[in-house]
């Protein structure tokens, strides 16, 4: 049965032209969900954007069960963050809403401090990626107001920018716990600022990231590992910080080898350093459980002397990065790698009673006990992330294993049971317990920017709904389109 709400063989291009928008002369054609589960996510959607239509619209982010939002930075992250998903999906009014919104209510003059990196990958890679798909010059034109006002966090002596700026007054500054900057935030810039510049033809964005890359590319690393702070005024790594795939230094790891892949793989120091990265992995992070010998891969603490058997859920984006490294050409030994770090990050699901991930794990090594995982107290909650969906689609769609569905549609169903509300969708803070789950009561922009997208995505029937050799995703999974150079 076709949904008369859903676009269906056709493009958003008429609604664009009937609002008498400037277009570019590209339009991707989406025809809306094709199989059970994929309409089984598209109701899901559905069912948040209605909670935070309702409660938060024009807010970051919706506080589904006392019915309220949460303001973070003043922007609408929701709507921004998902429109592209809400398009893909074919949702033909919720796009008109989130479209409107955006052309008459997201300015970027509030008189607050944003978070650079925060703002990079959720607004300007939002902005950036709709305009993609639909040719709207509307969505353009908001980025590039965004990013003029972004450009003055890169005014360090070095070049490595400050965390946060002032939209209005356009003044940067380190955060206040700290003069550093998070390693991962300052290198998750050059996808968006990339495109930026290529989509406008004004090279200054791209200048500026693309000082950082050179800059972090000369300072001394171990076995191609990164510390996770780095200070802008210095340039300089902080001394003795941890190493890690997880929070502050995953996305580094990243960008790397999607900035090779955006620039039509001509850059050839960002390629070099995630192979000499990986290769770190396998020499200094990757260690085997008891009894079962799950793979996984732990931190570095003291400047990279002692290992901790610790594993964000962030750290699962990498066996999807492993994955098109190797669909790239790279080693064929990324991808075992890529399978076996998968199957860890589904364990951190399936041994828990609700089958939902805590956002930290811990592995045993030394047979202090029977169990290969176990799962601290203050870790045990679940945000909704998208990591291990995220690589899951990858896999899925580069090499096709219709394991990886089964185990998303698990995960989806586990979400269901536990984190669906009467408005929309929760954070937990337990899942270890079925029986108390303790809601958190907020829904990120995230869960529907990225997790809902890449379920819909896993579930496809058109492994190319987004060709991974014409697109590379941001960390935020907005697509941007691969230049030639």
């Amino acid at each position: 049965m076709i949904n008369r709400n859903v676009l269906v063989g056709t493009s958003f291009r008429d609604i664009n032209s009937n609002q008498n928008k400037q277009q570019s002369n590209i339009s991707r054609v989406f025809i809306g969900p094709t199989n059970e589960r994929q309409r089984a996510i598209v109701d899901a959607f559905r069912h948040a954007w209605k909670g935070y239509k309702k409660y938060a619209w024009g807010h970051d982010n919706l506080k589904p069960i006392s019915e309220g939002y949460s303001e973070w930075f003043g922007l609408g992250l929701t709507i921004v963050d998902s429109i592209d998903t809400i398009y893909i999906m074919g949702l033909r009014e919720e796009y008109e809403e989130a479209r409107n919104w955006i052309e008459q209510h997201l300015h970027f003059t509030n008189n607050r401090d944003v978070n650079l990196f925060e703002v990079t990958i959720r607004v300007l890679g939002g902005l950036l990626g709709i305009y993609h798909l639909t040719g709207d010059r509307m969505f353009l034109n908001k980025a590039l107001d965004l990013g003029d006002r972004l450009l003055p966090s890169f005014a360090s002596e070095t070049g490595i920018p400050y965390s946060d700026i002032n939209l209005f007054t356009r003044t940067a500054h380190p955060p206040k716990w700290s003069p550093d900057s998070s390693t991962a935030e300052v290198t998750t810039l050059q996808l968006e600022f990339r495109d930026l510049s290529r989509a406008s033809g004004d090279p200054k964005y791209e200048n500026a990231v693309m000082k950082i890359s050179e800059h972090i590319h000369h300072l001394h690393k171990q076995d191609g590992l990164v510390p996770i702070f780095i200070n802008p005024n210095s340039g300089q790594f902080r001394s003795y910080a941890t190493i890690t795939f997880g929070a502050r230094g995953d996305s580094y790891y990243e960008y790397l080898l999607k900035q090779w892949l955006q620039t039509g793989k001509t850059i050839d120091f960002l390629r070099d350093d995630y192979l000499q990265a990986i290769e770190g992995v396998q020499k200094s992070l990757v260690k085997r459980t008891l009894p079962n010998g799950f793979l996984f891969l732990g931190e570095l603490l003291a400047g990279g002397k002692d290992f901790k058997p610790k594993m964000d859920h962030l750290t699962c984006f990498l066996p999807g990065t492993l994955a098109l490294g190797t669909h790239h050409g790279l080693p064929t030994s990324h991808l075992k790698l890529a399978e076996e770090l998968l199957t860890t990050c589904y364990q951190t699901y399936a041994q828990q009673p609700t089958f939902l991930a805590p956002e930290i794990t811990y592995f045993n090594i030394q047979g202090e006990n029977s169990n290969d995982i176990y799962v601290k107290t203050n870790d045990a909650h679940n945000l909704l992330r998208p990591e291990f969906i995220e690589s899951l689609w990858y896999l899925n769609q580069l090499y096709g294993n219709s394991t990886y569905q089964d185990w998303g549609w698990e995960i989806f169903q586990a979400f269901e049971k536990y984190t669906k509300v009467t408005n929309g969708y929760t954070s937990i803070g337990n899942v270890r317990n079925a029986a108390a789950v303790k809601p958190k009561d907020m829904m990120e922009s995230f869960f529907l920017g990225e997790t809902l997208k890449y379920l819909y995505l896993l579930f496809a029937d058109d492994t190319k709904l987004l060709d991974l050799d014409k697109y590379v995703l941001n960390s935020e999974a907005h697509p941007l389109p691969v230049y030639n150079s």
